[in-house]
């Protein structure tokens, strides 16, 4: 894993999106959010297309989906964002 235990402790928690039973109202399983974390340090530490990404993240659609949900509420940048992140 990339994002060690002690580092994800640290991340601020990203809200979940409208599920119902653990499923998203779309009726798919939700992604483990370090699973998708990971994907994305990984795919920027690398510089790889989104497309060439691990299976081990994931879908590729699903990383970058949450990776530019959370850049365009600016989650993923330093300080607090000032509408509620997305999921």
């Amino acid at each position: 894993m990339i994002v060690t235990h002690r580092v994800w402790l640290l991340l601020p928690r990203l809200p979940l999106p409208p599920h119902v039973h653990g499923r998203t109202i779309l009726g798919r399983a939700r992604m483990y959010d370090r699973r998708v974390i990971n994907g994305m340090v990984y795919k920027i530490s690398n510089r790889l297309p989104w497309r060439d990404l691990p299976d081990r993240y994931g879908p590729w659609q699903t990383v970058y989906t949450r990776f530019r949900r959370y850049s365009v509420a600016r989650c993923l940048h330093p300080g607090t964002p000032t509408d509620p992140c997305p999921g």
